[in-house]
């Protein structure tokens, strides 16, 4: 039986089922990207940029469809699934217009020779091992800047999310990239980890779980291959003493309850003055309780099902064990009756070094508060944990925020605001939240070869 089934999780009604690729054609789809990689690298960059700009505007002309298939695959509400379509297109956007100039060779100082330039060239086939939690936005990571370089893709996306990934594939072809340039399968992790070690892979991207991200790494680290993988979080938001209390916990209220706290940059863990933490709290169960869960098809959810239920079920056995170990629950972890995969938002406080809420990531809508007594408290707090990916402070006081946010152990410290991501910025993880970058020239800079090439000068 297939693994990619599109259940939806606001009602437990299966609604498609796609075959899987099989064993005999691992070996064609590899032929088919590697056969395709020397016509595509020598596609004209202006001809590549020109089809990421279609394929932008078909995903601007196609939002309503494909933010329809991200609230019945996986549970994201409708308007918040427009959006993130909305931020793909720009990705592919951002790349059809920089994309060029960030290709360009560059001109080093000559050093005793009569040139030394740098150029930026494409590397080969790469394969793409993509979440369910950001079904469109995932993807414009990591596929954008690598069509726009030349690479030819192999694209697996989460069986969840099969709909979303054919009908990505259809707009990719319809752009204009060539069938073989991207290659949609519905393949098994087995397929996978014989994909990354064919020789005519050049590399991977993942964006997933610890547990996947240790495997795609391992496979790839035995057969010399590089890798990129942006894996969990347990972001950090710290409210410094001056912060409007009452506004920051509205926003970070917000923040963790959007995709029903399905994201790894989301603020999962608020660290607040302890004579905070009491006004906090209260902002915090009050916008949580107001928050009803509800069908995400309809515009004016704002809290959808989690993914499944497998997926809820996991968040409310974390916040059951974090009572159970100490731990006090103001509002919501209770699953709701009835078919769909939801539960309500819960807020935690209390939560300890020695249990298990203190250092594992709860990828569902709860929040955990933390009070401490001074910054330097909060800043060790915030990097006490083995994850690395972005993090926030909050003052009325933007250069004390900045210094603190400068201790903070991750790779996107923010200040006034979380979790932003644009075309243009870099993304990407330190510690356990894994290596490598996205968007941005950054992005553009991860699977190329960085090619010297250098003349003598002439002798007499």
């Amino acid at each position: 039986m297939t693994s990619y089934v599109t259940t939806n999780p606001a009602t437990g009604k299966t609604e498609n089922e796609f075959p899987e690729l099989t064993d005999a054609e691992v070996g064609d789809v590899l032929r088919r990207v590697t056969e395709a990689f020397p016509s595509w690298r020598s596609t004209p960059v202006t001809d590549r940029a020109q089809i990421l700009v279609r394929v932008a505007e078909a995903y601007e002309a196609r939002r309503d469809e494909l933010a329809t298939l991200i609230a019945t695959e996986m549970g994201k509400p409708v308007r918040e699934a427009a959006g993130e379509v909305a931020l793909a297109a720009s990705i592919y956007r951002w790349y059809a217009e920089h994309g060029p100039e960030l290709l360009e060779q560059e001109t080093l100082d000559p050093q005793g020779a009569a040139e030394s330039v740098v150029q930026t060239e494409p590397v080969g086939p790469l394969i793409g091992v993509m979440p369910w939690n950001f079904p469109c936005y995932q993807v414009a990571r990591f596929v954008a800047p690598n069509l726009m370089v030349g690479n030819t893709i192999v694209l697996k996306h989460a069986p969840i999310c099969a709909a979303s990934a054919a009908v990505m594939a259809e707009i990719f072809h319809d752009a204009g990239v060539p069938a073989d340039v991207y290659v949609n399968v519905y393949a098994t992790n087995d397929q996978i980890a014989e994909m990354i070690a064919d020789p005519r892979v050049r590399g991977i991207s993942l964006t997933g779980s610890e547990r996947a991200g240790a495997a795609v790494a391992e496979t790839a680290g035995r057969n010399l291959k590089k890798a990129v993988l942006e894996l969990g979080g347990s972001d950090a938001l710290i409210v410094l003493d001056d912060a409007d209390i009452a506004r920051t916990a509205k926003v970070a209220a917000r923040a963790r309850l959007m995709n029903a706290g399905q994201a790894c940059n989301s603020p999962k863990r608020m660290i607040v003055p302890n004579d905070k933490v009491e006004e906090f709290v209260s902002v915090l169960v009050s916008t949580f309780e107001s928050t009803e869960p509800g069908d995400p098809t309809d515009p004016g959810t704002r809290l959808g099902p989690l993914s499944s239920v497998t997926a809820r079920d996991g968040v409310a056995e974390q916040v059951r064990r974090a009572v159970e170990q100490g731990a006090t629950l103001h509002t919501g972890g209770d699953v709701v009756d009835g078919d769909g995969a939801f539960l309500r938002p819960a807020v935690l406080t209390g939560v300890t070094k020695d249990m298990d809420a203190y250092s594992e990531e709860i990828f569902g809508p709860v929040a955990v508060v933390y009070g401490v007594d001074s910054v330097d408290e909060a800043v060790t707090l915030a990097n006490d944990v083995d994850f690395g990916l972005s993090g926030s402070v909050w003052s009325t006081d933007a250069d004390r925020a900045r210094e603190v946010a400068d201790r903070l152990e991750v790779s996107m410290a923010y200040v006034n605001e979380h979790g932003t991501t644009l075309p243009g910025l870099p993304f990407g993880g330190v510690k356990r939240s894994g290596f490598g970058r996205e968007l941005g020239r950054w992005g553009m800079g991860e699977f190329v070869n960085t090619r010297l090439r250098r003349t003598a000068k002439a002798r007499d």
